[in-house]
């Protein structure tokens, strides 16, 4: 990377900044995802080193400007880890994931009382008081952000007491979203995006509630309406058609048909 960075380098690497590299670490981030769902080792591993190359290409650009290298990035998350594992490292002994788990979080939260100072700054600077909720990525996908808001605010007791309340809340918000279509169609003011946000929101409250991933949960029915689309595909060619010449009951009728098939063969 120190070559291609060089003088005599090449002038694509030679452009790039911490900024226009942050689409590409998000894409090598998903490649290595689809890579695991895969089960493919070849791809894993090509993948893993597309990943580890971002790492690699920040790590050289902050060397250049003499701030950190790539070895003072391993050297951080080497002492992390030993300060995060006092259960291997040191003497106290845990047994369970959830005792590993629970300690986990404590050990950040003095982590980030040591690093309070820059807080205070921060805060004098006026970019507001220390909250529960710092600390999540700007730029994480959205339902991860919210799942992870709302696992931070069930911490201190901001929580659902079962999911049927969770339930309940989420008819309530789909009550909202048709009061606001209402007021669309009668060309009145309407917040019909901001009452679908917070559908998704208490879904997601939902999903998490329950101990599901609503980002997993999304991509498996994003996957599940992806094959049976093709199937409707599948079936019009044999009929010699494509999607745009049919009318959408005839479409219907075969998105039916091929639920149906899939659903027969799960129960085989």
């Amino acid at each position: 990377m120190a070559r291609l960075r060089g003088r005599d380098g090449c002038p694509w690497d030679r452009e790039q900044t911490h900024r226009t590299l942050r689409r590409y670490l998000v894409e090598e981030c998903y490649e290595v995802i689809d890579a695991i769902e895969s089960g493919d080792d070849e791809q894993l591993k090509e993948e893993l080193g597309d990943l580890l190359l971002q790492v690699v290409f920040h790590a050289q650009l902050a060397r250049e400007e003499k701030r950190f290298d790539f070895d003072a990035v391993a050297g951080v998350i080497a002492d992390k880890l030993i300060h995060r594992h006092p259960h291997v490292f040191g003497n106290k002994k845990l047994r369970t994931s959830e005792q590993v788990l629970n300690q986990w979080d404590v050990l950040k939260k003095e982590e980030g009382r040591r690093k309070n100072k820059k807080g205070r700054a921060s805060r004098a600077a006026g970019l507001g008081a220390p909250s529960v909720t710092d600390g999540i990525p700007k730029y994480l996908p959205a339902l991860m952000k919210a799942e992870d808001v709302q696992k931070k605010v069930a911490k201190v007791g901001f929580d659902w007491s079962k999911a049927e309340d969770v339930l309940a809340k989420i008819e309530e918000e789909v009550r909202e979203v048709e009061k606001e279509l209402r007021a669309a169609k009668s060309k009145r003011k309407s917040k019909v995006d901001e009452e679908l946000g917070d559908l998704l929101f208490a879904v997601v409250n939902l999903a998490r509630f329950q101990k599901f991933h609503a980002e997993e949960l999304l991509n498996n029915s994003v996957k599940k309406f992806i094959k049976r689309f093709r199937g409707i595909e599948a079936e019009l060619r044999r009929r010699g058609k494509r999607p745009e010449d049919c009318a959408l009951a005839e479409l219907d009728a075969i998105w039916d048909a091929v639920k149906a098939r899939r659903a027969g063969r799960r129960k085989h």
